[in-house]
């Protein structure tokens, strides 16, 4: 990327920062003779107090913002609506950094409920529940946006095997409450299944790229799609209201129609509306749409610059781009040519891209739980969507893919345990330090094979030097004897059949019926030192005692390939 393209992204950056909280809630388009079209303000006053309040989209993509804003400034005059119970599938907080996201509706009294799969975003909505004002509940995204396209079909429950003997399971944790006022009632135990419900959708709303002047919708060049339509069918079957927002009213085109006017009671038009994070949709950038062909290796560095200078992306040293290169190899190794992929926030995406830049992205078909369909998983402020995807369905499909198709998943993780057990979900004892499962869930269960990738400890230095690898202070283990929540059965996913890895900067390890395994390890770690006299937890060396040595290319990355 050359000096002009940098300075372009940053001016980007700057416009968006200086103007990311402009907006006018009392905006109506003029000339339009449809009483569809309305403000937001008009939007949020058709919200009744108590109303169960379903809003779509995932992290920077399609975000609703005008609709929180408006919500909120009605609360602030108003005091209504009140008692709100909201849901969203996937995280869509701006950890209190960000404006126009869920967080908007942190106001005491406005919401009673939150119900999400990943609420680690949502930091003000956490801090209410932390002084008791707020009841959390987590649902698997998987679950959610499946139950959505069931109460479009008049079905309130789903019985899966998806949570099994994890912190969802009432007879393991406390399944979906999470804060300490809410009782779990969405979850409950049936023999070798689980059961969840969720509150019936009485609105929806939904981030829509266009509308025609009749009102029918467009999602032609959207980033994503995630439960628009699941959403907006379950809240007319419930006999509820359907809210969208759109950037701009377009001409009819009858082919291109993805949702009709008929299915839709109100829209909003607002000029500023977000493809995704940071990009206007009037200004979308086609590498996010379906049958874009962008060279990908420029729409990498373009991404990675912005995630860069927004401090999303960690920066990545010498010893984590080994680890990268560890878990890459080990992908290539176990992945069926032709595979289906799930690829996680963080180290996974550096996994992906390192596939690519050995140009065997093609050997695989790469999706993320938003219901995008090929392409590559886009990182860091962008994550839900991919550059140059092959299909964008509805998240629900997704996941019902993953259920039946899913080859590999590669995950990351907060702690291990001995018995193959994963936390994702809880990152410490305060509600502030909940995450949240996320679509973890979901595609735990369906995965033939897992892989995860994480650092070995926290807070851990480490030194590399001549091709050896050094732990210089160790930090606090991440391989712990029990995990504090168990968001992956060890022994489920053994008793289901599924190859499960655990990849981190000191060697690999692989679940067995005996526990784990230290299958591989890197040079210049000493498995006695550095492994089994470093960890709670209990770790088994192969029957020989003899532990493979990595590749040392691995470590340095002179000479990497990963055949």
């Amino acid at each position: 990327m050359n000096t002009v393209d940098r300075l372009k992204l940053l001016a980007h950056i700057v416009r968006w920062r200086l103007t990311w909280s402009r907006h006018d809630s009392a905006y109506k388009p003029p000339n339009l003779a449809s009483a569809k079209f309305i403000s937001a303000h008009e939007a949020a006053a058709r919200i009744p107090d108590h109303a169960a309040v379903l809003s779509c989209g995932m992290a920077g993509n399609a975000r609703c913002s005008t609709f929180f804003w408006a919500i909120r400034e009605r609360f602030e005059r108003e005091a209504a609506p009140r008692g709100l119970t909201w849901m969203n599938v996937g995280a869509q907080g701006g950890r209190g950094k960000v404006p126009g996201t869920v967080e908007e509706l942190a106001l005491p009294g406005l919401l009673s409920r939150y119900i999400t799969g990943h609420m680690e975003t949502a930091k003000a909505l956490l801090r209410l529940a932390e002084d008791g004002q707020l009841a959390l509940y987590t649902l698997p995204q998987g679950q959610m946006s499946l139950l959505l396209a069931a109460q479009g079909r008049g079905e309130e429950t789903l019985r899966t095997v998806t949570g099994l003997n994890t912190f969802l399971d009432p007879r393991v944790g406390r399944g979906a409450a999470v804060s300490p006022g809410a009782e779990n009632e969405f979850i409950e135990a049936d023999g070798d299944h689980l059961i969840y419900r969720m509150p019936k959708v009485d609105i929806c709303l939904f981030n829509a790229p266009f509308a025609d002047a009749e009102g029918n919708i467009y999602f032609k060049h959207a980033a994503t799609i995630t439960e628009n339509v699941q959403g907006a069918q379950a809240a007319r079957r419930n006999g509820g209201l359907v809210m969208a927002v759109v950037s701009a009213v377009v001409p009819k085109d009858p082919a291109a129609i993805s949702m009709p006017a008929n299915e839709v009671d109100s829209i909003v038009v607002n000029p500023t509306n977000e493809q995704t994070g940071s990009v206007q949709q009037r200004r979308y950038w086609p590498m996010f749409t379906v049958g874009s062909k962008v060279p990908e290796r420029d729409a990498v560095e373009r991404l990675k610059f912005v995630n860069h200078v927004l401090k999303i992306t960690p920066v990545r040293g010498p010893v984590e781009n080994a680890l990268a290169r560890l878990a890459a190899r080990l992908f290539v190794r176990v992945v069926p040519k032709g595979g289906i992929v799930n690829i996680g926030v963080g180290f996974p995406e550096e996994v992906c891209r390192l596939v690519i830049e050995q140009g065997l992205g093609s050997n695989y078909t790469f999706t993320t739980e938003t219901g995008v369909y090929g392409g590559l998983p886009a990182p860091g402020i962008f994550f839900g969507a991919a550059i140059n995807p092959t299909r964008m369905e509805p998240s629900s499909w997704m996941f019902e893919l993953y259920r039946d198709r899913l080859d590999v998943a590669v995950l990351g993780f907060l702690q291990v345990d001995s018995q193959g057990n994963v936390n994702v979900s809880k990152r410490g004892p305060r509600m502030l330090d909940y995450v949240g499962p996320g679509g973890f869930p979901d595609i735990a269960a369906g995965a033939k094979t897992l892989i995860f990738v994480g650092s070995w400890m926290a807070h851990a230095r480490f030194s590399l030097r001549e091709g050896r690898l050094t732990i210089e202070q160790p930090g606090t283990p991440k391989f712990v004897a029990h995990v504090d929540e168990i968001t992956l059965s060890g022994k489920e996913a053994l008793r289901l059949g599924k190859q499960v890895y655990y990849v981190t900067n000191i060697g690999v390890f692989q679940l067995a019926t005996s526990g784990l395994t230290l299958i591989e390890v890197m040079p210049g770690i000493d498995v006695q030192r550095d492994i089994l006299q470093l960890v709670p937890g209990q770790i088994q060396l192969p029957a020989d005692g003899q532990v493979p040595i990595t590749d040392p290319a691995v470590l340095t990355g002179r000479d990497f390939t990963m055949a």
